[in-house]
């Protein structure tokens, strides 16, 4: 499975544990039941966020919550899943982009994709999603030509883009993309006002997504020659990490603005695992199990020291400020219009990588990879890792496109030779 939100078990309570499962299942079933089976296989961690906040900002509904018939990645057990606007939302917008991945593989020519046939069949794919993901969208309010027209400007940004290009520049189609999705959520919601701030809260979630994965790719690119935005802009690791904490910064100043009816996994997930993301992308990532208090470490360990320019924690305060959630300290970056900016990598359909899929996976200083598959033998890859459930399970696989080792959901875990129970749907694999 794909996507930088990865959350741990020991920072979900079990409540919100099976919540998060139920958007992730209600994700991979609302694109099955709207664009087929093949269609599941751009179910991805990030794209249920857009299913949580439209859920977040809205009463539970009677019929929000149904059983789902048994499931090989849930040990063939039945399970509530969300269901409703919010999950067909996800659906769309991951489809879309999904699309736009695969033209971005066509385009730069991978594996098999180089020949003429598998490229033509390729872009026939490419397009039956985008139709699709556009009849859904128009069905929920949500026009999609503004993601596709977001994604196709990204490769053509990126061939402009050299040294001293701000990172600005290369992540506006992303933070377009991300935006749009993220407001939209509020629209369905009945929550015109949250539309500002859900908006801004997206377009930085983009940036963020664009920033981790030009790092975490920036090694593997530079072996291959593949474009990579931190090596063409000239930007450092150490400035990278400065804009992540940034980013992070303002994105709960954003989601501070918003109104919410019920945001705990909301919060979870946009405050506290994303700055999960940014650690692991960075190669400073524990599982320290830390309440919302902000306590010490469980089990020994870490300490993590803050960055420098991102938010800090004062000893006995929540760990964004005494009062609201999403609140950040004094004197942090007030969003977009922050000097600096933000930067980041080929994103949604820049070549660069991007989402879906591609994100997860360990830091820099990696050695040389071997060379990516195709996107058919990529398919064929990611479905027998999904179905045998090595993606949620295993230590340490070979991703199924990049090939690069990929990390398991456990594996940053403090959680002692017994194991964790982290975030698998196959309890009992």
């Amino acid at each position: 499975m794909f996507g930088i939100v990865r959350p741990c078990a020991h920072r979900l309570s079990d409540g919100l544990r099976a919540e998060w499962k139920a958007h992730l299942c209600g994700l991979c079933l609302a694109l099955r039941a709207d664009h087929g089976q093949f269609a599941r296989v751009a179910t991805n961690y990030d794209g249920l966020i857009v299913s949580v906040l439209t859920e977040a900002q809205s009463e539970r509904a009677p019929g929000s919550r149904r059983t789902a018939g048994p499931c090989p990645l849930r040990a063939m057990r039945t399970a509530p899943v969300a269901g409703g606007e919010g999950p067909r939302l996800a659906a769309a917008v991951s489809l879309v982009l999904a699309s736009a991945k695969i033209r971005d593989h066509v385009a730069d020519r991978d594996g098999l994709l180089a020949r003429r046939p598998m490229a033509a069949a390729a872009r026939r794919l490419a397009l039956g999603w985008d139709r699709a993901g556009a009849r859904t969208g128009r069905e929920l309010g949500l026009d999609t030509a503004v993601l596709v027209d977001a994604v196709d400007r990204q490769s053509g940004i990126e061939a402009l883009a050299g040294v001293g290009t701000p990172l600005l520049t290369v992540t506006e189609p992303t933070e377009t993309a991300t935006a749009a999705a993220f407001a939209h959520t509020a629209v369905l919601a009945g929550k015109p006002g949250n539309v500002a701030p859900l908006a801004e809260a997206g377009r930085l979630f983009g940036r963020l997504a664009h920033l981790l994965d030009a790092v975490e790719d920036r090694e593997a690119d530079a072996a291959s020659g593949a474009w990579n935005p931190l090596t063409a802009t000239g930007t450092s690791l150490a400035e990278a990490r400065r804009l992540a904490d940034d980013a992070l910064h303002g994105i709960r100043l954003a989601l501070r603005d918003a109104e919410f009816v019920d945001d705990t996994l909301l919060h979870v997930l946009l405050a506290h695992e994303l700055r999960q993301s940014v650690d692991r992308a960075f190669g400073t990532a524990t599982c320290s199990h830390q309440g919302y208090g902000g306590g010490a470490p469980h089990r020994g360990a870490p300490h993590q020291a803050p960055h420098p320019g991102g938010p800090h924690q004062a000893p006995g305060q929540g760990p964004y400020g005494p009062s609201n959630p999403y609140g950040g300290q004094p004197g942090g970056p007030q969003g977009p219009g922050h000097p600096g900016g933000y930067g980041g990598s080929g994103g949604y359909g820049g070549s660069g990588g991007g989402m879906p899929p591609g994100f997860g996976g360990p830091g820099g200083g990696e050695p040389s990879r071997p060379t990516p598959r195709g996107f058919l033998a990529g398919c064929a890859a990611f479905t027998w890792l999904f179905c045998t459930c090595r993606i949620c399970c295993a230590k340490e696989y070979e991703g199924p496109w990049s090939r690069k080792k990929r990390e398991g959901c456990c594996r940053d875990c403090d959680c002692g030779p017994g194991g964790c129970d982290c975030c698998c749907p196959c309890d009992g694999c």
